[in-house]
């Protein structure tokens, strides 16, 4: 779903709070019918916690149109989080499973040495196409597991005045999310029906950051419309959150990931010769399993750079 040539395009401004970057994202095209706002990585803040990778798609009417067609494509070393605000994805595996993701629900899979899927906008689906698409790094003890897959089509849900928070990832508050993860982590909706103001409890130990999938509010100062993400840094024990009319907000957060990466199309390793092996897997129908009940011809892996790859930490920094 990405290259490393489109990992340092958007512009970044510094804004009011000493900790916290605007990261504007760019448009990248997912298969032949979308196109999303990538706000992760960035060339200056390549992660959030374990969060290396963000795509926001839509709102989009797709009425008459196909909506998302992405073939069978591999995975390495990461989780994927699949969180929609409208429309529905039918989601395929190597490991045979199959379900159509709807609204607030959640679909979690975890690809650990190797998995392959498939997401397609089901035939018969409703006009409107709107979500996340999230990756989720798996640290050193976990990447070389077994693949899995999880749905969860119901949510922890927290009220707080007119401010409905569905914890999507991880623990808010005295509510914890069924979905498995690796490493402490966050994934929280915030919808404000109405709008209003609110004070949101934080994890001071987590980087945090905020991104506005429709609506206007104002965060920590900022002022955030869909199209950025509002990076915060550590050591906050509430964020501020106000908005003069109906908005949805999706928080990040997690504990400061600590392992250097290697991000290189749909794989998430350690080092180039890793990212070479799972290419080569890939190719040769090795490793990854086939996509069963998909029609479409799995998506042939780019050539590999001729630079070779390198690690990099979670500030961007190269390591080796």
């Amino acid at each position: 779903m990405t290259t490393e040539q489109a990992l340092y395009t958007a512009a970044v401004a510094d804004v009011a709070e000493p900790d916290s970057v605007l990261l504007a994202g760019h448009d990248v095209p997912l298969g032949r019918y979308t196109t999303v706002r990538r706000l992760l990585p960035h060339r200056q803040r390549r992660m959030v916690g374990a969060w290396c990778f963000v795509d926001h798609f839509g709102p989009d009417d797709v009425t008459g149109r196909p909506g998302m067609q992405v073939p069978p494509h591999p995975h390495t070393g990461l989780q994927t989080v699949t969180w929609l605000v409208d429309g529905l994805i039918e989601h395929r595996d190597s490991l045979g499973s199959h379900q159509t993701i709807e609204p607030g629900q959640l679909n979690l899979m975890t690809s650990g040495h190797g998995i392959a899927h498939s997401e397609y906008t089901p035939t018969e689906h409703p006009a409107g196409m709107h979500g996340l698409q999230l990756w989720v790094a798996l640290p050193e003890q976990a990447r070389h597991t077994a693949a899995r897959f999880e749905h969860h089509a119901e949510l922890p849900v927290l009220r707080d005045g007119d401010a409905t928070i569905t914890v999507v990832v991880g623990e808010w508050g005295s509510v914890r999310s069924p979905a498995q993860v690796h490493t402490p982590l966050l994934g929280a909706e915030m919808l404000l029906a109405e709008g209003g103001r609110h004070r949101l409890p934080l994890d001071p130990g987590f980087e945090n950051a905020v991104l506005v999938m429709s609506g206007a509010a104002r965060v920590a100062g900022v002022d955030l419309t869909p199209g950025s993400l509002l990076y915060l840094g550590q050591g906050r024990s509430e964020l501020a959150v106000e908005a003069s009319g109906p908005a949805r907000l999706f928080v990040l957060g997690g504990a400061p990931f600590d392992e250097p990466l290697v991000m290189w199309w749909n794989f998430v390793g350690r080092s180039h010769e890793e990212i070479v092996r799972a290419r080569e897997d890939w190719m040769a129908g090795r490793r990854f399993g086939v996509v069963g009940g998909c029609a479409a011809d799995p998506l042939p892996a780019p050539e590999m750079p001729i630079v070779r790859l390198k690690a990099r930490d979670r500030h961007g920094r190269t390591q080796g």
